[in-house]
């Protein structure tokens, strides 16, 4: 800034002394007969060799009576003379020198937007002063300034194969979330610091695959989630980058792996139902006993138990009821029918008994 502003002085100092120059008029030649010298004597006493004295510019003679330099010869120096058109030209000078210099104040500057911070070198060497958002002014050809960007950049990290700690080959891909701190560990200590994150991101996702196990990438992802964090925050702190946070997206496995898993599941599946059907007739028969104690101790509840049975069958009507009858109810209905057949007769008639005859 200082070398623009003295150099446009120097012009404008330039452009100034040019509107201020004298001009020089024709005159009538010296004559040598002319007794005042040899300017001739109808020039006053400016001529005359006692009033004419040594310019101590150098610039030959001085007058003093008319404070200005003069000259011998055919030209002498009339101040306050100009020629025709000479000050509209002196005046298009000064425009002109003023409207270059704003342009070239103009080419120096520089808009940097909210999410943008501004790193300039000056000279081939990075400026520790970070230009913020707004309206920044650099020095013409000596500064260049580049603009970086600090908004979280949302970067997918391609599918990665690997062997997982239980001998299972994976392929896994993950999503990074990074911006940037310090914009000028980021231009000046790394070429490149998007390229640069992904293939770190790379390597430490096949690395953290090799470390897990297959039940780890499928349903113990936190803790993956923050060692690979880990992974990652180390080389990214020395290029002014700072990790917000990283996540496994998808686990794909082989088709076979699929099946055998599947098949898996399925016979964990079966064998939960069975242990479960099991435990449920276990439950029933020992409550099946309970209840059989319960009912040898009065007859009657078998047969409430017997009826209430029958109702249950009966409630629909597209089915033939076969109703087992109790020998035990026959009898005694038998027992009932018999004592009601002797009390209705009375007593039996005696039979008259007869006497043995002789066989003879």
């Amino acid at each position: 800034s200082f070398l623009f502003f003295g150099l446009f002085v120097v012009m404008l100092y330039v452009a100034t002394e040019r509107t201020r120059a004298p001009r020089r008029v024709p005159t009538r030649p010296p004559s040598a007969a002319s007794p005042n010298g040899p300017t001739g004597g109808a020039d006053g006493p400016s001529g005359s060799p006692a009033h004419a004295a040594v310019d101590p510019r150098g610039r030959g003679a001085y007058c003093p009576a008319r404070l200005a330099p003069a000259r011998q010869g055919p030209f002498r120096t009339r101040p306050g003379l100009r020629r025709y058109g000479e000050g509209r030209t002196n005046v298009a000078i000064v425009v002109l020198v003023v409207v270059l210099a704003l342009l070239w104040l103009i080419t120096g500057v520089r808009v940097v937007q909210q999410y943008e911070r501004g790193v300039v070198f000056r000279l081939g060497r990075v400026r520790e002063q970070v230009r913020q958002p707004g309206l920044t002014l650099l020095v013409p050809v000596v500064d260049r300034m580049r603009k970086v960007n600090v908004q979280v950049v949302t970067m997918p990290v391609p599918a990665q194969e690997g062997i997982t700690k239980d001998n299972v080959s994976v392929s896994v891909d993950a999503v990074l979330y990074f911006r940037v701190v310090e914009p000028v560990k980021a231009t000046v200590d790394v070429q490149n610091y998007s390229f640069a994150m992904l293939q770190v991101a790379q390597t430490s996702l096949r690395s953290i695959i090799g470390k897990s196990e297959l039940d780890d990438l499928l349903s113990g992802r936190e803790n993956l989630h923050q060692g690979l964090e880990v992974m990652l925050e180390s080389p990214a702190t020395g290029w002014g980058v700072h990790i917000d946070r990283v996540e496994i997206k998808d686990v794909s496995l082989p088709d076979s792996m699929k099946r055998s898993m599947a098949r898996q599941a399925e016979a964990d599946r079966e064998r939960r139902a069975r242990i479960i059907t099991a435990d449920g007739e276990f439950q029933a028969a020992a409550k099946l006993a309970e209840a059989a104690v319960t009912m040898s101790e009065t007859p009657a509840a078998m047969q409430l138990r017997l009826l209430q049975t029958v109702v249950e069958v009966a409630a629909e009507k597209n089915s033939t009821l076969v109703l087992p009858f109790p020998v035990e109810l026959l009898r005694f209905f038998e027992a009932s029918a018999a004592r009601a057949a002797e009390a209705g007769s009375g007593p039996a008639p005696a039979v008259p008994a007869q006497a043995p005859s002789d066989a003879g």
